[in-house]
């Protein structure tokens, strides 16, 4: 999927309207950006999960220290940040040497903002153009609907300056209105043009609403379950509902659940697991053979070990990820190069499921005795007993690598035929 680049977010008319200087981190210019952030907080890196462009008016930097500037800088490259843009000439009269010569030691874009320009019009701009791209893989368009639904969508999951009363006013102009006693959860569909998946699921549970936008390809959406459906699984009630109405060819990311009144920053963190969920869902090969037909539903529980080793993105984690697996995996895959086998594979779903012989062979499609065998192979390769539960994290962390490592590989090898061929 071709990702909106920072070059890109930088040839956005309200960027240029700011009249941005590079100062540092040209070489980073072409990296992927995976939403437009804004903060005035010096612990502004707390709010990142990586792959940001993080916007400043300066104002926490101005009576800073020049250690807190640096550690401020440093923090933010710590978190995977793909930017750093900040205004200069009212907060802050000019940028400080130390924050220059931080990002250029760390290679971090930095960028001075000559023009005032408010960073809502930038966020909803640049965010708008990263989910239709990020997503749908086709060309930066403006979503259907309503142009406030999608901005709000948008808002909530870039974690934009929002606060409580603001959100829910333009939620209810929406049409959105969430009880106190309701669980939201968020959801990011791909493959569909229109939001009727959303609706017929919303139906299907009980018809208590939806926030959503339907982007070329894609629909982003916040679903509330009215405190009345009962003390079950919210978010298992939501895939199961997906799988009874969505059409075959879906994918369906479901996010985790939140209270309605528990207040913005909660809504934020549910549509932004269901969108990173639904990104490695579409390029990472799933841990355990998926039903035949029908949509493919997931959700960010079932992806929480893949999101947690490729924050920041995959690039910057693929060296770190490929250590791990040679580590903690190479006799396996020495194996596996010279003997037609799938023991990488029986290894993790073995792991993921409680190392119950019963249930990894019912989902790998084999007998008992063919598991053991499989089961005695790996043992013996690797010197160890897999059960063993001091190891249980590292080798399900390597083996949970190794896929998510081979199956973006395979998809940008794919990319880059389809490119040839064309």
């Amino acid at each position: 999927m071709p990702a909106l680049t920072l070059r890109e977010v930088l040839a956005l008319d309200p960027v240029r309207a700011t009249e941005p200087e590079l100062l540092a981190g040209a070489r980073g210019l072409d990296r992927p950006v995976r939403w437009v952030h804004s903060s005035e907080v010096c612990e502004g890196a707390n709010f990142l999960d990586g792959g940001e462009l993080l916007l400043t008016n300066g104002f926490g930097l101005t009576d800073a220290t020049d250690g807190v500037r640096r550690r401020y800088v440093r923090e933010l490259a710590a978190r995977g940040a793909v930017g750093l843009a900040v205004e200069v000439g009212r907060s802050l009269p000019r940028m400080p040497g130390e924050v220059v010569d931080e990002a250029r030691r760390l290679e971090l874009p930095l960028l001075a903002l000559h023009r005032v320009v408010p960073f809502v019009r930038i966020t909803e701009a640049a965010n708008r153009a990263i989910v239709a791209r990020g997503l749908s893989g086709r060309s930066v368009v403006r979503p259907r609907g309503d142009d406030h639904t999608a901005a709000l969508l948008a808002d909530l999951a870039d974690r934009a300056a929002l606060n409580q009363p603001e959100v829910e006013a333009r939620a209810a102009l929406a049409g959105f209105h969430p009880g106190p006693g309701a669980r939201l959860i968020g959801v990011s569909v791909h493959g569909a043009r229109e939001a009727g998946a959303v609706d017929r699921a919303v139906r299907l549970l009980g018809g208590g609403g939806a926030l959503r936008a339907a982007f070329p390809g894609d629909v982003l959406a916040l679903l509330a379950l009215s405190e009345g459906r009962g003390a079950g699984d919210p978010v298992r009630a939501v895939q199961e509902a997906f799988r009874a109405v969505a059409e075959p060819g879906l994918t369906v990311a479901v996010g985790h659940a939140v209270a309605a009144g528990s207040g913005w920053l909660h809504w934020s963190e549910t549509l932004r697991a269901a969108r990173t969920t639904l990104e490695l869902a579409l390029t990472v090969p799933p841990a355990e053979p998926a039903a035949p037909g029908g949509p493919l539903v997931t959700s960010s529980r079932a992806f929480a070990l893949e999101r947690e080793l490729t924050r920041g993105g995959v690039p910057a984690n693929r060296e770190r990820l490929a250590g791990m697996v040679q580590h903690a995996l190479g006799p396996l895959l020495e194996w596996e190069a010279a003997h037609p086998s799938d023991l990488v594979r029986t290894l993790e779903v073995h792991l993921r499921n409680g190392c119950s012989p019963t249930r990894t062979a019912a989902l790998l499609h084999i007998g008992r005795q063919s598991l053991y065998q499989r089961l005695e192979r790996i043992e013996s390769l690797l010197g160890l007993e897999i059960d063993d539960p001091d190891l249980l994290g590292e080798l399900l962390s390597a083996a949970c690598a190794h896929r998510v490592v081979r199956g973006t590989a395979g998809a940008a090898a794919l990319g880059r035929a389809r490119v040839g061929a064309a």
